[in-house]
């Protein structure tokens, strides 16, 4: 009797999208977009200016609501969900940062344990450990006592994804969350994400302009044009010219990088 292989178990789906239409007071972005996220993806949403990847980080986060169709967070209707709980199953670094007050950069990193106090709890010494890590993670450490309104924009968005960290959920969404970091910094952000998605299961959906930069660490890519899903899949399947010339409306060459399963993309005047 031929051996049976054993069964791979399939991860749990933690965000689905069934057929969502959203947008603003009179105009329809997302068109009737549908699709899977699986715990432990990571995930890069690409596509050109204004094809609704910012929209659509909106109305996962409950910000901009469905006009028909549904979303669903963990099993549980998006709309359903009241604010604390959201945050305790999804933290968001959203591509406009909005931080008008002088809080030193260790009290915002310090927001991102607000789910799991009870009202006018201290914080305990697990709270403690995480703002640490965080802190460490992102290379924030000797911000901590500066305000967030003087430090650069690539600084704050630092601190900010420390306060992400901080909040430890299960579901990390990124709207163009490193786009004002150095590259040195910025990869330093996408191998610690890396690194917790790989170790520590942590699902990854991350918005980004920067195509070779997704190829490099996300394995999954959806591409957005117009509101619509136009390519879903693996690097290796959906990252070619076919699909980037289709998107993006210009030439363009993909290669393999020697030595590596990555791709680079070039686009070509």
């Amino acid at each position: 009797m031929l051996p049976v292989a054993a069964s791979q178990e399939v991860p749990a789906t933690v965000i689905r999208l069934d057929r969502v239409t959203c947008g603003y007071a009179g105009q329809t972005v997302l068109k009737d977009l549908s699709f899977l996220v699986r715990r432990g993806e990571f995930i890069g949403v690409l596509g050109p200016n204004g094809a609704g990847k910012s929209t659509l980080m909106l109305a996962l986060s409950g910000i901009v609501p469905v006009q028909s169709g549904s979303i669903e967070i963990e099993g549980k209707p998006l709309a359903r969900l009241k604010a604390r709980e959201r945050a305790r199953l999804m933290a968001v670094v959203a591509q406009d940062i909005d931080l008008r007050f002088p809080f030193r950069c260790e009290e915002v990193v310090r927001m991102g344990r607000y789910p799991h106090q009870k009202r006018w709890q201290m914080e305990s010494p697990e709270d403690e450990a995480a703002i640490r890590r965080a802190l460490g993670a992102t290379d924030t450490a000797m911000l901590a006592k500066r305000l967030i309104t003087a430090v650069s924009g690539g600084e704050k968005q630092r601190v900010v994804m420390a306060r992400s960290l901080a909040q430890e959920t299960p579901i990390l969404l990124l709207d163009e969350a490193t786009s004002a970091m150095d590259i040195h910094r910025k990869l330093l952000i996408f191998r610690v994400l890396d690194r917790l998605n790989r170790e520590d299961g942590l699902t990854v959906v991350a918005v980004l302009h920067d195509v070779n930069l997704a190829a490099l660490f996300c394995r999954r890519m959806i591409f957005l044009k117009n509101g619509e899903l136009v390519a879903d899949g693996a690097v290796d399947t959906v990252l070619n010219a076919d699909v980037l010339e289709h998107v993006y409306e210009t030439p363009v060459m993909v290669r393999e990088i020697e030595g590596t399963e990555k791709r680079q993309v070039v686009f070509l005047p």
